[in-house]
């Protein structure tokens, strides 16, 4: 298995920055849909597959971030913010 922690941050820092930027736009389009299922009284299984599958991919999204070190960990936070904030830009463009 390859230690992460020895790679150099120029590898690391943008690697974890473009995972955690993949993982938010899963998480939050994940949340979205969950959301309008939730509030069209869709089926329950599927929103409860999608809250589930949505919190493992964060969390093996961050455990994997955290065996590269603490820099590649916050690049990943970073990331998911910034989708975050993207995708929230994106829903306000869309409502009426």
């Amino acid at each position: 298995m390859i230690d992460l922690t020895t790679l150099p941050l120029s590898v690391t820092l943008p690697t974890g920055f473009l995972g955690g930027l993949i993982i938010g736009y899963g998480y939050f389009r994940a949340l979205r849909e969950t959301t309008n299922l939730i509030v069209g009284e869709g089926a329950p299984l599927k929103a409860l597959a999608l809250t589930l599958g949505r919190l493992s991919l964060v969390g093996t999204g961050f455990f994997i971030a955290v065996l590269a070190g603490g820099a590649p960990l916050l690049a990943a936070l970073a990331g998911l913010l910034c989708a975050k904030a993207l995708m929230m830009r994106q829903m306000r463009k869309e409502a009426p």
